[in-house]
């Protein structure tokens, strides 16, 4: 599971999703990759997952690079709790991805098998996703 060794502040607010990135939107290690189209939080377990199945679809032949990683913690409170009594504790950590943030990048297959395989990845994830290449 991804999430930060240590951060400044246990616990964060929410924040806003609104906008298109501008960091983080060009392919730079890789020749392949997905790029968001929308908005959303991508937690730790999505990301995972989606990785598992790229490197699986990939049979281990290239290279890739996550290009994104969880730093926001969400917290919940225990079911059947009262109002009040302060925040919960972190329950997992989400990676805030605007529209136009490249997800995930690979290199050393060839254009169909990237194609199959950053599509089998994009579909673990809860967001629109395309391909795109350098």
């Amino acid at each position: 599971m991804l999430f930060p060794k240590k951060t400044k502040y246990k616990k964060q607010f929410k924040g806003k999703l609104v906008g298109q990135t501008s960091r983080g939107s060009q392919i730079t290690y890789g020749k392949y990759a997905i790029k968001t189209i929308e908005e959303a939080r991508l937690t730790a377990r999505q990301i995972e997952a989606a990785r598992r199945t790229i490197i699986r679809k990939m049979k281990r032949l290239g290279y890739l690079w996550i290009r994104i990683f969880p730093d926001t913690p969400v917290t919940n409170k225990p079911t059947e709790n009262r109002m009040g009594k302060g925040k919960g504790a972190v329950s997992f950590w989400v990676a805030k991805v605007k529209k136009g943030q490249i997800l995930y990048e690979i290199s050393g297959i060839s254009l169909e098998n990237a194609k199959k395989v950053l599509k089998s990845g994009s579909n673990k994830l809860p967001v629109k996703t395309k391909f795109i290449s350098k």
